[in-house]
């Protein structure tokens, strides 16, 4: 199982979130390339980049971090925040983003969304697929809508989507363990890659969602507060 460490960006720093909430951002450090260049000395090969000023806005504001990153280190980029039209993209990929994902715009303009996944492939295109209470959030989860994660999902699958990112919303950032029985049945009813986000706070916590099919874990809060030696867990893989 892939292990992705998480970078998220306000005002061109690294903070973190509890609940997606933005008046709890704790700011773990003002240089992003410093911690993604930490990363990589633990031999991370991938690295997730969410844009959250991006996020709660109409396109990409923080490029510059995204590029920084990219020209400096060998790490493999998906980012996120703020793509919501076909300029957005353009900008994300040409600052160095291997892949992009796609949240709001999947949800809000899902025309857009399977054309760049038509054009691109499945490969390139991942699907945001973050929820509160099993309803999907938009907009840097400030809204959020009626339709079902695990629906959400399978309609997409059929669509072509292979790369999903998920979050449970009331989990992420708040160090108590991710939503196993959420993943559990998306993956009994989808074959995506799922990559599993938010709440992961062990290294048992990360073997669990390997043994349960996950593709992938995007770690973030656990290894900023040393809940989860990146390092012994990049050995342990």
């Amino acid at each position: 199982m892939r292990i992705i460490p998480t970078i998220d960006i306000i005002n061109g720093k690294c903070v973190r979130l509890s609940k997606g909430d933005y008046a709890t951002q704790k700011i773990y450090n003002e240089n992003p390339l410093e911690v993604a260049k930490y990363f990589e000395d633990c031999d991370v090969n991938y690295l997730h980049l969410v844009d959250l000023d991006g996020a709660k806005s109409n396109t990409i504001i923080n490029h510059k971090t995204l590029y920084q990153i990219a020209s400096k280190t060998n790490l493999k980029i998906d980012f996120g925040g703020g793509i919501k039209q076909n300029n957005d993209l353009k900008i994300a990929f040409e600052n160095g983003a291997n892949q992009i994902t796609g949240g709001s715009i999947a949800y809000k303009n899902r025309e857009v969304f399977l054309e760049w996944l038509q054009k691109f492939g499945a490969y390139k295109i991942i699907l945001g697929a973050d929820a509160l209470n099993r309803k999907i959030a938009t907009q840097g989860w400030l809204e959020t809508s009626e339709i079902d994660v695990v629906d959400f999902i399978s309609e997409y699958e059929k669509k072509g989507i292979q790369y999903v990112i998920s979050t449970d919303i009331e989990k992420d950032g708040m160090l108590n363990g991710p939503s196993f029985g959420l993943y559990e049945e998306i993956l009994k009813t989808s074959k995506v890659k799922l990559i599993a986000s938010g709440g992961i706070t062990t290294i048992d916590d990360v073997f669990k969602l390997k043994e349960m099919g996950c593709e992938a874990a995007i770690i973030g809060k656990a290894i900023y507060e040393k809940t989860i030696d990146l390092k012994k867990l990049m050995r342990l893989c």
